[in-house]
């Protein structure tokens, strides 16, 4: 159970995996990283500013074999500068709308 404080749906998992996204309506795709990750949102550390409301086409890719990527269009909510000087120049909170099924992957991704 969540605490008391806490008011989101799921648990917030600290991840450092490597993933690729597209801005809706673009032709091309960029590197980010995801920092957290939970059952309905994620915090992308990337090199570009992306504005509220937009929706993002991602692929998350695990460090392992074992796991398989990971593909969901997200909605961004927040969109904010980082301090820390590490990799990344944003830190993007999104709110996952729907899971990719591998076929639409591929029309995404080529």
């Amino acid at each position: 159970m969540l605490p008391h404080f806490d008011k989101r749906n799921f648990i917030r998992m600290e991840v450092e995996c490597p993933a690729r996204f597209r801005l809706e309506g673009s032709d091309e795709t960029a590197g980010a990283i995801v920092k957290n990750l939970s059952g309905d949102g994620l915090l992308l550390w990337m090199d570009q500013e992306v504005e509220p409301g937009n929706r993002l086409s991602i692929v998350i890719m695990p460090g392992k074999n074992v796991t398989p990527p990971l593909s969901v269009m997200v909605e961004v909510v927040r969109c904010y500068p980082l301090e820390t000087g590490e990799e990344g120049n944003f830190a993007v909170a999104c709110v996952i709308k729907e899971k990719m099924e591998p076929e639409r992957l591929d029309k995404e991704f080529p």
